[in-house]
């Protein structure tokens, strides 16, 4: 019994073993085709697929996404689009091999590559230009310079400087202190200020010369502002100050001399009607005495062409009555009214 025993244990061992082994689904299956009879036991070799073909399925499946993920990159990277305010620099393999205008294009993926550059305008401001006058006063300048690339030569930007800020960096920038230095030393620091617009024009005009042949177009530039010396300044406000004073001097002298003029020629009016009054009053007298030697003569040939007209007046003015009174030795005055009568005869 004892070795019986001793023999089942290591029988019941490899057992138990095997039936770790068998597939519990695959038991259950071989029990029901058994039907009711006795229990069978189940194959003991395992029914399960071999561990080799799941390596197999899952390389499969990353070979598939790999080729899947490779065709997405394949046909993304062979558009681009260009918005209407840029244009586009096609490299292939880091060459310049065109341009691209706006809209939808094609290229080659992983060998061509679009680069975007700007041609709409922009704005770049130099805020501290330091520069001289002609009258050697010292100014800081506020610039300011509006510019756009041209269409057809961004390729020419891109080859040659690569970017638009390196562009303004290395033409605008040293245009913009040489040529608007020369046109601010031609003026005076006073005729800078009070022909800013002149100034302005002429140092535009310096620009767009120098910028002819580059591939930036100039649209304007503007000199926002001159900072002179504290010193220029004070002694400014002096001199304004002073032209102020000699302005109101000025202005005094013209009153007063308008004032003298006034006064002059209220004295020449009332003169000149003192002297037309004299005038007219002399007139006056000269016309009467012209009258009376007139009428003086009209009496003396009236007498000389009638001499009894005296006795006739002395007649018509005689009352009848001799004087009442005689001086002795005098003469009695008497009438020949005989020759009056006559003569009215």
């Amino acid at each position: 019994m004892s070795d019986d025993g001793e023999n089942e244990r290591p029988k019941r061992r490899r057992n138990r073993s095997k039936s770790k082994d068998v597939n519990p689904w695959l038991a259950a299956a071989w029990s029901g085709s058994s039907g009711g009879g006795s229990a069978q036991q189940p194959p003991s070799q395992p029914t399960q697929p071999s561990k080799r073909g799941f390596p197999m399925l899952n390389m499969a499946r990353i070979l598939i996404g790999i080729v899947v993920l490779f065709v997405l990159m394949f046909v993304g990277g062979s558009f681009y689009t260009i918005d209407q305010g840029e244009r586009g620099v096609i490299l292939r393999t880091g060459k310049v091999v065109g341009t691209a205008q706006p809209g939808l294009g094609f290229k080659i993926p992983f060998l061509d590559k679009v680069v975007k550059i700007s041609t709409q305008t922009q704005t770049y401001t130099w805020n501290k230009v330091n520069s001289y006058s002609a009258d050697q006063q010292p100014a800081d300048l506020k610039i300011s310079v509006t510019f756009r690339v041209e269409p057809t030569k961004v390729a020419e930007i891109y080859s040659k400087f690569g970017s638009i800020p390196s562009a303004v960096q290395r033409i605008v920038s040293p245009i913009v202190n040489r040529d608007v230095k020369v046109v601010f030393g031609g003026y005076s620091a006073v005729r800078a200020i009070q022909e800013r617009g002149k100034l302005n024009s002429d140092a535009r005009e310096a620009v767009r010369q120098a910028l002819e042949g580059e591939p930036l177009i100039l649209q304007s530039l503007q000199i926002e502002s001159i900072d002179f010396s504290r010193e220029y300044i004070r002694s400014v406000e002096q001199r304004m100050q002073a032209e102020v004073e000699v302005q109101r001097l000025r202005q005094n002298a013209m009153r007063e001399k308008v004032q003298a003029e006034i006064t002059v020629t209220k004295a020449k009016a009332e003169a000149d009607a003192v002297r037309a009054r004299a005038q007219a009053d002399a007139d006056r007298i000269k016309l009467r005495g012209d009258a009376e030697a007139s009428a003086i003569n009209a009496r003396g040939k009236a007498l000389r062409d009638n001499p009894a007209l005296i006795g006739l007046v002395q007649a018509e003015k005689w009352n009848g009555q001799l004087p009442q009174t005689m001086v002795p030795g005098g003469a009695l005055p008497m009438l020949n009214l005989n020759s009056v009568l006559q003569k009215q005869q």
